[in-house]
């Protein structure tokens, strides 16, 4: 590789380096050393397809500043979004699962970067039998309490509220308080129709929660935003807080197991 394109790679790598991601952050120096260097920083731009539905998956990805969404699409081509990732989290669960391929589609939201490592990588690891086995299956079921929740807004709450809970989500996996986005991407995240995305939006402009202008939003008022919410972004967002602290602290009974894996897997070459 030339110099100048090492030269780019660690700059790029200091600007936005993999402990921005809230997993990567957590993880013991140790387990980050494994990892790190094996992770190559992408370019995420906007509405980029990561993965189609049935693809077998080859990576995972670790946002640090992009949103990715997860789709679940209908024959017809209508979609709906099913759960959405950013720096808290990581794309491919399923690669860990065993199930090598996910039924949804996975598209960025909002452009920015992610880290990507081989999925055997990540499995390699994960079958240490230690803090990230013990992370990704925490994240795992904060990732089931996000998809729950969300089928449940979807069918029992309004449109103002599921935009509400859209965009705190959102709101939470971003820096600041804007997000780019436009009306028709909107409603087809939450499988409506646009002229409903545009009324709920102007409704909330009127109450000068947010500003909208070219596929700008603007939350200028969040507590409001919150109160014109549903229960469902305060359940994930609870749930999410409860499951992930960001802190791997294994148990004395963890360590144990641990360290009974790695003396079985020695024993075995």
């Amino acid at each position: 590789m030339p110099d100048t394109t090492i030269n780019e790679a660690a700059k790029a790598f200091a600007a936005s380096p993999p402990t921005l991601n809230h997993l990567l952050g957590a993880l013991s120096e140790e387990v980050q050393q494994r990892l790190f260097p094996h992770m190559e920083l992408v370019s995420m731009p906007l509405a980029k397809i990561l993965y189609e539905s049935g693809d077998t998956l080859r990576y995972v990805y670790f946002p640090t500043d992009c949103i990715v969404s997860l789709l679940y699409v209908m024959e017809n081509g209508a979609s709906a979004e099913i759960s959405v990732v950013g720096k808290e989290g990581m794309i491919g669960i399923a690669l860990f699962m065993g199930g090598e391929s996910t039924t949804s589609r996975a598209v960025v939201q909002s452009s920015g970067f992610a880290y990507r490592l081989l999925g055997q990588r990540l499995k390699d690891e994960f079958n240490r039998h230690g803090e990230l086995l013990y992370l990704m299956l925490r994240y795992s079921q904060a990732l089931i309490t996000q998809m729950a929740q969300t089928a449940v807004c979807n069918r029992h709450h309004n449109i103002d509220q599921q935009l509400c809970r859209w965009l705190l989500l959102s709101l939470d996996r971003l820096n600041g308080n804007q997000l780019v986005m436009t009306q028709e991407l909107i409603a087809n995240m939450l499988g409506v129709r646009r002229e409903g995305v545009t009324e709920a939006a102007g409704r909330l402009h009127k109450l000068k929660v947010i500003e909208y202008s070219r596929g700008h939003i603007t939350v200028l008022d969040r507590p409001k935003l919150e109160q014109l919410s549903c229960e469902c972004y305060a359940v994930v967002k609870a749930e999410t807080d409860r499951l992930l602290p960001y802190k791997v602290t294994l148990s004395e009974e963890q360590k144990s197991d641990e360290l009974h894996h790695r003396q079985c897997k020695h024993a075995h070459q």
